[in-house]
């Protein structure tokens, strides 16, 4: 089924075959097939706007915040002092930048493979992506697994995994 039908998106879980999560939309943003992924942004009526990957949503600007926050949060809470942070994902930047809000971490590697991903959430998810530019911040567009291989003498305090959702909104 086409996720976006007669002003609608629509996501389907395989796990769920009875259920469905629909938002109305306003306007498509951006529409564009990467070479990971499809990647989608519209603005819809009560969530603002939502990325969409490969039909799944990934974040909308109304709930995001609490996503971004637990996911930095606990495990940089767990740490005695963590001062640098690998970002495997979260090409949206909404992870980076609620790291690099914390005042003891020195330095954020963010490694997303998709630079449309990247790009689309600069353009129309300023807020979310801000943690992008952020001076603690350093982004790499490569494969988090090659990145880790050529990158093995680095030390981390903090790994967080933001990878995309194959699942979908029933995980």
């Amino acid at each position: 089924m086409d996720s976006l039908q007669k002003g609608w998106f629509s996501e389907a879980a395989d796990d769920f075959p009875d259920q469905a999560f629909s938002l109305k939309v306003k306007e498509v943003l951006f529409d564009k097939k990467s070479a990971y992924q499809h990647v989608l942004v519209f603005q819809s009526e009560s969530y603002g706007r939502v990325l969409v990957l490969d039909g799944r949503i990934q974040l909308t600007e109304r709930d995001e915040p609490f996503y971004q926050e637990m996911i930095s949060f606990l495990p940089l809470n767990v740490h005695p002092s963590p001062r640098r942070v690998l970002i495997i994902g979260g090409g949206d930047g909404g992870v980076a930048r609620e790291v690099a809000r914390h005042s003891c971490v020195e330095h954020v590697d963010l490694v997303d493979i998709d630079e449309v991903v990247l790009e689309a959430s600069k353009q129309f998810l300023p807020f979310t992506a801000s943690g992008l530019s952020h001076p603690k911040v350093t982004v790499h567009v490569e494969d988090g697994f090659q990145f880790l291989k050529k990158a093995r003498t680095q030390k981390y305090d903090v790994v967080i995994t933001d990878s995309t959702d194959p699942g979908g909104t029933f995980t």
